[in-house]
């Protein structure tokens, strides 16, 4: 079922008050409906595509200086004709009188004039080159920010699992606390417990229902914190299916084969690798700075009193523009760009460390998650079987309330503990997935 449907489910339901858990949901989710919903709406992922859209943009950017630049002119004025003499000027004009009218003409100047970058040692190019690695490099921390995304939404997906199957335990325990108390009560009337014995059997009773309304509302809030992680804005009247994460190919290798992988594939490790080549260009395009510019230019212009009787000028050449001494400044720059580019060295290096630690974690997580499977799956065992001897001795009289209580919180720990053990796995292995560069 595809996310757009899940979100026309929620959008639909704004209007239908949350039950808090009070009855049946009316839909049930899954964690691959969760994944593609926060791939097509989470606000973070969306910034990060506009981030590189505008990357890319910034590439035509930089290449527009190296292609053909044509601007056209044109101009009109109204304007005086008075000679004004400068000095300097034809010696013959010193003899003419100089006389001013507020007499006014037409004017009338068009022109056109095409421009073309021949070299410049690789000053606009590198920036263009600059620009082309920049955009990969934001291409690949929009991958990363997508890993990090997918990791939340899984794990808030597994703990709204393991929440509702908290809710399950919470049930079966208030179940057994009203089996028991009626059972008491019963006892009682008979004369074969003391009164005390209801008193505690009532206790136990009313201390289920409140953790049982705890695990409800636990399971809301985490439905709630699902829907912020998926990008989603609407009621929690819905259940999360009984998915699971999993075995991971390859989740009992050694550190060294895992971290390997990681760094082959991991987006971050590509990001970085592309702003060097990004600041390597940029060392080379600013270099360029101590060398000259060189171009041609070619423009035509047509002027005149009368808009149908302009003269027109043609005129092409070639410029040559060399900064010879700007203060230090180009010096300065490229020293900059070199202090840039190891900063970026030392940061790749960084990188690699954190993920070979985050390999390592979640690769020991999955490892101490599944030994500690088969323990609370014994534990669960035993703990049922305690519950069902102290039953029976209570209701042959042999045992006492307070040893049906302590069975009945032994089962309900062990029912706790397989699903706190259930989710670690679950978001162990999600973990290792996201710190593989898993998607």
């Amino acid at each position: 079922m595809g996310s757009s449907r899940f979100l026309r489910f929620f959008l639909a339901a704004l209007s239908v008050p949350a039950l808090a858990g009070l009855s049946a949901a009316s839909r049930i989710v899954t964690l691959d409906e969760v994944l593609q919903t926060a791939r097509e709406h989470q606000p973070q992922l969306q910034q990060a595509r506009a981030q590189t859209q505008a990357a890319v943009h910034r590439v035509g950017e930089a290449l527009a200086p190296l292609l053909p630049q044509l601007n056209l002119t044109g101009s009109y004025q109204r304007t005086t004709a008075n000679f004004v003499f400068r000095p300097g000027s034809n010696p013959q004009a010193l003899n003419q009188s100089t006389t001013s009218t507020f007499n006014t003409f037409d004017f009338y100047n068009f022109g056109a004039q095409a421009n073309q970058l021949l070299y410049d040692f690789e000053q606009t190019s590198g920036k263009w080159r600059a620009a082309q690695a920049s955009a990969s490099a934001q291409a690949d921390t929009e991958r990363a920010t997508l890993l990090q995304i997918l990791l939340t939404a899984r794990t808030s997906f597994f703990n709204a699992r393991a929440t509702k199957a908290l809710v399950e335990v919470a049930k079966e325990t208030l179940e057994n606390q009203d089996k028991h108390l009626k059972q008491t009560e019963a006892f009682v009337q008979v004369g074969t417990q003391p009164q005390i014995a209801l008193a505690q059997a009532r206790t136990d009773f009313a201390n289920a229902q409140v953790q049982l309304v705890t695990a409800r509302n636990n399971y809301e809030q985490a439905k709630a914190q699902l829907n912020q992680a998926i990008g989603i804005e609407g009621p929690t009247d819905y259940d999360v299916s009984d998915d699971t994460m999993n075995a991971i190919a390859g989740e009992d290798h050694d550190i060294d084969t895992l971290a390997e992988q990681a760094v082959d594939t991991r987006p971050e490790i590509a990001s970085l690798n592309e702003q060097i080549r990004s600041q390597e260009s940029t060392i080379r395009s600013l270099q360029g700075g101590y060398g000259p510019t060189i171009g041609v230019a070619t423009g035509i212009t047509d002027a005149g009193e009368k808009i149908n009787q302009l003269g027109w000028n043609f005129a092409a050449g070639v410029t040559l523009t060399w900064p010879l001494f700007q203060g230090g400044l180009t010096k300065e720059q490229v020293s900059e760009a070199k202090a840039n580019l190891a900063a970026l060295s030392a940061q790749s290096d960084l990188t690699r460390q954190q993920i070979r630690l985050q390999v390592d974690q979640a690769r020991l997580a999955v490892l101490a998650a599944k030994a500690s499977i088969s323990a609370t799956a014994e534990a669960l065992i035993n703990a049922r079987e305690q519950l069902r001897l102290a039953e029976g001795r209570y209701t042959t009289g042999v045992g006492s309330i307070i040893e049906l209580g302590d069975a009945q919180v032994a089962l309900t720990s062990a029912e706790a503990q397989k699903v706190q053990s259930d989710y670690n796995l679950a978001t162990a292995r999600a973990q290792l997935y996201q710190a593989l560069g898993g998607l």
